[in-house]
């Protein structure tokens, strides 16, 4: 069964740029595009697309706005292009708090090393957010506060919300010893990380590594957006600066982020990759194959959502090396590859969903 694609741009050549690379895919067919935000929420309730792809910046409606209308009136799995400025950044953010789902530069040859890779990138980010269009109505919500919800629904909801949190508060700390906690994640990853994030409390007794797919022009953005939502400081990671408790550090996007040093001198190195053989930048096996060497086993390493298999080989040299594991469920994520991938070599010690993963966190390093 082929996915069908509404084409969202104020464009008329990007939108038959983006049409005509998706429609080569047999597994895709844009079956209609709009020039507006208005035009593509009369046409997502008519037509009922699996996927939309939307432009940030556009007249009569921006795709913000849309998104909103649309996950409110007609949800679907929503891919948002964007500028590579900071505004666009910000933009998109907005985008992905509002209900999309991921999103790519508007010139995405710019994360890609040839047009040829740019394009798979761009057929395979549609396909994987649109095979997971049945769990399209599942938002998690950013804080640890319950939704809104209407009245009718608010008993059940409380009881759902109740309920998971006992189960999670129930499952006991390992009494492990920890010195970092570092997550891996990728498509569906702004939302995820935001959520864990803004949960954790204050005086957090650990450094946190991040490492999230994201382009160069995007990173500073997300950081500033995070720090100005999470009771503990995230920062994009700086080269030579030393790792502090209660600090989340944002490895910086066309980048590579390692941890060098031992004991109280271990330090952030931030370098730029130039070799072919790596795909992402930042990549999550380079960031945890430095943290195996310099924490061993004092390690706590969560993979979180993601299209491909990147984490997979850095959480085994973790686990040789005695640390802990954790991946996020099927369930609940946007693209179920890399925590899938970490899981199907046997090398997670828990797999667990969103909503829970801030509390497990709290709960086993000892401050929660």
């Amino acid at each position: 069964m082929t996915i069908k694609v509404l084409v969202v741009d104020d464009s008329s050549f990007f939108r038959r740029r983006v049409s005509e690379i998706l429609n080569q895919d047999p597994e895709l067919e844009v079956i209609d595009t709009a020039n507006n935000g208005k035009e593509a929420v009369e046409k997502a309730a008519k037509i009922k697309p699996d996927v939309i792809t939307m432009d940030v910046e556009m007249p009569v409606l921006d795709g913000i706005s849309a998104v909103k209308q649309i996950m409110k009136a007609s949800p679907v799995p929503i891919l948002m292009f964007s500028s590579l400025t900071h505004h666009g950044a910000s933009a998109t953010f907005d985008a992905l708090d509002a209900g999309a789902l991921d999103f790519l530069p508007k010139k995405f040859e710019d994360i890609a090393r040839d047009k040829e890779e740019a394009i798979r990138l761009l057929q395979q980010k549609v396909k994987e957010i649109g095979k997971r269009r049945l769990n399209r109505f599942t938002r998690i919500p950013f804080s640890a506060e319950k939704p809104k919800l209407k009245p009718r629904s608010v008993k059940s909801a409380e009881n759902n919300f109740n309920s998971r949190r006992k189960v999670s508060q129930d499952v006991k700390a390992s009494g492990k010893k920890y010195k970092i906690v570092a997550i891996g994640t990728s498509t569906g990853g702004p939302v995820a990380l935001q959520s864990i994030l803004t949960q954790l409390p204050e005086h957090f007794p650990h450094p946190i590594l991040l490492i999230q797919h994201m382009p160069a022009a995007f990173t500073p953005a997300f950081a500033i957006r995070l720090d100005s939502l999470c009771k503990i400081q995230v920062k994009e990671a700086q080269n030579g600066e030393l790792l502090k408790p209660g600090t989340a550090y944002l490895a910086p996007g066309g980048k590579q982020m390692l941890v060098e040093g031992r004991g109280a001198s271990q330090k952030i190195r931030i370098y730029e990759d130039e070799g072919a053989r790596i795909t992402y930048k930042p990549s999550v096996d380079i960031t945890f194959a430095s943290i195996a060497k310099s924490y061993n086993d004092s390690v706590l390493a969560i993979v979180l959502t993601g299209m491909g298999a990147d984490g997979r080989d850095g959480a085994r040299l973790l686990k040789q090396a005695g640390s802990k594991i954790w991946v996020q469920d099927e369930k609940t994520c946007v693209v179920y590859g890399m925590p899938q991938a970490v899981a199907n070599a046997g090398l997670s010690d828990a797999n667990i969903p969103l909503p829970d993963v801030a509390n497990r966190i709290t709960r086993e390093v000892g401050c929660g």
